[in-house]
């Protein structure tokens, strides 16, 4: 059988033997908009549950406009032109994109280019969050979680503010999208550190699918609305990143009648747990390094038995990458359970010590073996994980430790499926 996998730009064909023991585990593929611009524009013009772009803005006013960052694939370079079409009537030079690093590293003049096009670059001014740099931040006080809240001061500052991004299931969050513009994406990282702290994270309700109860996705959406957004506006994308559906409005509703649309497609039981997993982190731009593929290997874990194994191919254009402590703190510990303990037992939080977390939770339930064309075997080991170089080979060979029967799921597009073991209904 052959599996096309979400790997970089291209793919990556996997041939394996055919089997009745393998289960390609995918969501509906939702149909693309058949004029997605037009879809946008219809949106701006009838939100929910406010009133169109044009009328919530006043000429005079300053606009802020927040945007993802090039480990994302919101179609920027559609929804912004759509957005500043509606803004004709406010001068170019009062409109900021703001860019929602989050504690991401700031994108380069090539990425942006790329992300939005020549035309918005050299037309208006973009504001990078830089969520280390206190100075360019503003303090409105402590979340209902007890976390003290600093926002980007250019954003706060903006008379109309516009938040935009794309909606999928997340490893934490619940689901992207929503309030998450503003926080992490326009927030300081005390902020930050303080809605990922690992007591956040070990919550049982920071995963996939889950909102309400959540405290990650509770806290991100209390912040995002003290900042007092005018308009949300978030789509959702198919496997082939084309948008399927375009959500505008007030944050909550607009937010919430997107994440209805992408639970009913992406939420996949499966009867039983495997003992061979493979995924991957949904191909560029969010593999671009193995700090993001976590999320691929998070989507796994749901599926994968106690003891079994994970193989998840990620391209790692970027690295590790070498910005944040993600791989560092990963060298520095002697095997997952020790980093595990660490983060726990630590006095406070570090940058990226969530997705280090996470991984040392999986990697606690299941070995991890990582294909990467541009990840040397010594940067996998160094970040605690297995190289992979074939990956039928690995399979393979793994079927001589579990046995000719080895149950195995594919997981092709990684965290754009929710999988979920379920126990089959019984026939009456």
């Amino acid at each position: 059988m052959r599996v096309k996998l979400a790997y970089g730009k291209k793919g990556l064909d996997l041939e394996l033997d055919n089997d009745p023991y393998i289960t390609v585990v995918e969501n509906l593929h939702t149909a693309a908009l058949p004029d997605p611009v037009e879809a946008l524009r219809h949106a701006l013009r009838h939100p929910l549950e406010t009133s169109s772009l044009r009328e919530l803005v006043q000429p005079h006013q300053t606009v802020a406009i927040i945007f993802s960052d090039i480990t994302r694939p919101t179609p920027n370079h559609l929804i912004l032109p759509v957005i500043l079409g509606e803004l004709q009537h406010v001068p170019n030079d009062q409109i900021i994109l703001c860019n929602a690093l989050g504690t991401h590293r700031p994108n380069t003049d090539a990425e942006l280019r790329q992300m939005l096009g020549d035309a918005l670059v050299d037309t208006y001014r973009i504001e990078q969050n830089n969520s280390a740099d206190q100075s360019t931040q503003v303090h409105i006080g402590s979340s209902s979680f007890g976390h003290e809240i600093w926002l980007n001061r250019v954003l706060m500052q903006a008379d109309v503010k516009i938040l935009t991004g794309f909606i999928e299931p997340h490893f934490f969050a619940g689901f992207s999208g929503g309030g998450k513009a503003v926080m992490p994406g326009m927030a300081g990282e005390q902020t930050v550190f303080g809605n990922h702290d690992a007591g956040m994270i070990a919550n049982p309700n920071a995963t996939w699918g889950v909102t309400h109860g959540n405290p990650i996705w509770e806290e991100a959406r209390e912040v995002a609305l003290r900042a007092r957004p005018d308009l949300l506006l978030n789509v959702t994308l198919n496997s082939d990143k084309e948008i399927t559906g375009v959500f505008a409005g007030q944050l909550a509703a607009a937010h919430d009648a997107g994440i209805a649309f992408v639970r009913e497609s992406s939420m996949v039981p499966v009867t039983e747990p495997f003992d061979i997993v493979i995924t991957t982190n949904s191909g560029y731009p969010l593999d671009m390094n193995l700090y993001q593929a976590v999320k691929g290997m998070s989507a796994a874990e749901r599926i994968v038995r106690p003891g079994g194994s994970i193989i998840i191919a990620a391209e790692c254009s970027d690295g590790i990458p070498d910005h944040g402590l993600y791989g560092q703190m990963l060298r520095e510990a002697d095997t997952p359970k020790a980093l595990f303990d660490s983060i726990l037992n630590a006095a406070e939080a570090r940058q990226d010590q969530w997705q280090a977390q996470i991984q040392a939770r999986i990697q606690q339930r299941a070995d991890v073996y990582v294909y990467s064309e541009n990840l040397t075997d010594q940067q996998i080991r160094d970040a605690l994980l297995l190289p992979c170089r074939d990956i039928a080979a690995t399979v393979a060979s793994l079927r001589e430790k579990y046995g000719a029967n080895a149950r195995i799921g594919i997981l092709p597009d990684g965290p754009q499926t929710i999988p979920d073991v379920q126990e089959p209904a019984e026939i009456h």
